[in-house]
C-alpha cells in the first residue's frame, strides 16, 4: 500500500481541472489515479481550499510499542537471552503476549 500523493501532485490535478484541461475522467487517466480520487479531492478542495492530504487515522497499533522500554532493559539485563525468554519475561510483566517474531523485530 502506497502512501499519500504529495500535495503538488495533488495540486496539479486541481489546477489542471480549474484550467479546463479535461473532465475529471480524463485527469484521472491522464495522471494515473482513480476517478473517486479526482472527485473527492476536488470535493475537498471546494469545501475546504485545501488539497493537503487528511491525517492517517492510526490503526491499530502492534503489540509491542508500548512496552519497547522494558525489552530494552530486559536486553540490558540479559543480553544473551533467548527469544523464548525474552517474550515469557515481556508476558509475565506487560501482561503482553508475544511471538519471538514479533520480538525478534522490537
Amino acid at each position: 500500500m502506497r502512501g499519500p500523493y504529495s500535495t503538488d501532485f495533488r495540486r496539479k490535478i486541481v489546477q489542471a481541472y480549474e484550467a479546463g484541461r479535461g473532465s475529471q475522467r480524463q485527469l484521472a487517466r491522464l495522471f494515473g489515479v482513480s476517478l473517486s480520487f479526482v472527485q473527492d479531492l476536488w470535493q475537498r478542495y471546494k469545501r475546504t481550499g485545501s488539497v493537503e492530504p487528511r491525517a492517517h487515522g492510526g490503526g491499530n497499533p502492534g503489540k509491542i510499542i508500548a512496552p519497547v522500554t522494558l525489552v530494552e532493559h530486559f536486553h540490558h539485563q540479559q543480553p544473551d537471552a533467548s527469544l523464548a525468554e525474552r517474550c515469557e519475561r515481556v508476558a509475565a510483566t506487560a501482561h503482553v503476549r508475544v511471538s519471538r517474531r514479533t520480538m525478534s523485530r522490537a
